[in-house]
């Protein structure tokens, strides 16, 4: 199946599906608002361990938006809205590039950190990206491809950013002690 038709046949459930499509919208709406004073409230409210899986998270996501941007800047291709004017959009959108997907690959990038660093019990924000990134293509603003190569440059992005942070994090929190003393960075709890 193409990712055109994909698309259409989860456009087209949405719209014949009323009561379905009204919580999709409000959650892709609220979601970056979601994800980010999830992070926020990690960092402020838990155990070092917590934050420092809090702040690998926020750089993961700054890492991986600033290759999608210029991804979509390169590949610039168009939203299924503007190719498609018979697609139903659920909600009003810009028609800059949509590939890949900056709202799947920022909570991919969170998600899948917070899973690497915490553990298994943390899967419900991955299942909440993927959520978001199936919204998305509900809500007829991405095609599918658009969230999965979201999808894939988040996850990627966080598994760089976790493999550098275990390879360089203690020594540079080694050289800078006082600094990793008031973020909480030495104290294990």
């Amino acid at each position: 199946m193409s990712d055109y038709h994909l698309f259409r046949w989860a456009n087209n459930l949405a719209a014949r599906h009323d009561g379905f499509e009204d919580p999709l919208k409000a959650y892709v709406r609220v979601s970056e608002i979601i994800f980010a004073l999830g992070l926020v409230a990690l960092f402020v409210f838990f155990a070092p361990r917590i934050r420092r899986a809090a702040v690998a998270a926020g750089l993961s996501a700054g890492l991986a938006l600033l290759v999608a941007h210029f991804l979509a800047a390169a590949i610039d291709r168009n939203r299924p809205f503007v190719d498609h004017p018979h697609a139903h959009l659920f909600l009003s959108h810009g028609a800059d590039p949509g590939f890949p997907s900056d709202h799947a690959t920022a909570a991919f990038a969170i998600a899948v950190v917070l899973v690497l660093r915490l553990g298994l019990r943390w899967l419900p924000v991955l299942v909440a990206a993927a959520a978001l990134a199936v919204s998305r293509v509900l809500v007829g603003v991405h095609y599918p491809a658009d969230v999965l190569a979201g999808a894939v440059l988040g996850t990627a992005a966080a598994v760089a950013v976790c493999v550098l942070a275990a390879r360089f994090g203690p020594r540079l929190l080694a050289t800078r002690p006082r600094m990793a003393a008031r973020a909480g960075f030495l104290a294990e709890r």
